[in-house]
């Protein structure tokens, strides 16, 4: 009886193991003697003589071979044309007008990539190069100034922070006025 209760045990722990091993692919190629569908064999390329004598050589391309897909046309990037350069003193204006209107009527806040020029029209686009450390922005013009005769453009504080002349307060620079 003992030994009817072994075998039975172990006949229980093998059939149960089995169910947990894991199955692959391979595992159903031995089925039947079945094979695995390649997807190729299901094109059907038109043979007949009367379906080849309907069609155009073009259209029985078409019914062959997928049509080609069409990529988008890359976007390029507009390089902005220099209208005219200038060289000359730049100093900058801050935090005594931070809140204060510029003369195009926006207010003047910290870290603004903006300008003061004589004449340019207000939204005008100006790359200035900082002629002592090469360092360049492209700043738009919202405000009127430099009020000092020397000096052709007057930078906000975000400008004049990343141009590197805040702490010298001036420096000569190369303006690009861009179109």
């Amino acid at each position: 009886m003992r030994v009817l209760l072994t075998v039975a045990m172990l006949s229980g722990a093998i059939s149960g193991s089995a169910a947990l091993l894991p199955v692959v692919a391979s595992d159903f190629l031995s089925l039947d003697g079945a094979e695995p569908i390649d997807p190729l064999d299901l094109v059907i390329e038109p043979t007949a003589p009367e379906l080849q004598a309907t069609l155009s050589s073009d259209e029985v391309k078409s019914v062959v071979a997928p049509p080609a897909a069409e990529l988008p046309k890359p976007k390029l990037k507009v390089v902005p044309q220099v209208v005219k350069v200038i060289t000359g003193e730049a100093s900058w204006y801050g935090p005594g007008f931070y809140g204060n209107r510029t003369a195009n009527g926006e207010v003047y806040k910290p870290g603004t990539m903006t300008a003061a020029h004589r004449t340019l029209p207000f939204g005008t686009k100006v790359r200035v190069t900082n002629l002592w450390n090469g360092r360049t922005a492209v700043i738009r013009i919202n405000d009127r100034g430099p009020f000092v005769d020397h000096r052709v453009i007057d930078l906000g504080h975000g400008a004049a922070s990343d141009l590197g002349l805040v702490a010298s307060g001036i420096a000569q620079v190369k303006l690009e006025v861009l179109r």
